[in-house]
């Protein structure tokens, strides 16, 4: 199944930048064949369920690995089975309607 996620990962007790953290999830994202678009707060991600899942779980791994003490994470993410979507799809529509 097709999904469309966005992801804030927020590693805790590693002091005030976390660039270094998000910078490698952002490696295991697209190591994972996943189309990303990372913005100021988080990251939007499109793949398969299964892979997205698997690659996020990852990056929490790896930002343990990294010496986080705990990593808490926030994810909105949706599916559609009537037609297939993609996340430039949901941007061109809202695009289109300012256009108007």
């Amino acid at each position: 199944m097709h999904v469309i996620a966005d992801l804030t990962i927020v590693p805790l007790g590693v002091g005030i930048s976390v660039s270094p953290y998000v910078a490698a999830c952002e490696k295991i994202l697209k190591e994972a064949g996943l189309h990303t678009h990372l913005h100021a707060y988080g990251t939007n991600i499109e793949g398969e369920w299964d892979d997205v899942f698997a690659a996020v779980k990852r990056c929490h791994e790896v930002i343990h690995e990294m010496g986080a003490p705990r990593v808490s994470s926030n994810m909105k993410f949706g599916t559609r089975t009537d037609r297939p979507q993609t996340m430039d799809d949901k941007i061109r529509s809202v695009e289109e309607k300012l256009d108007r």
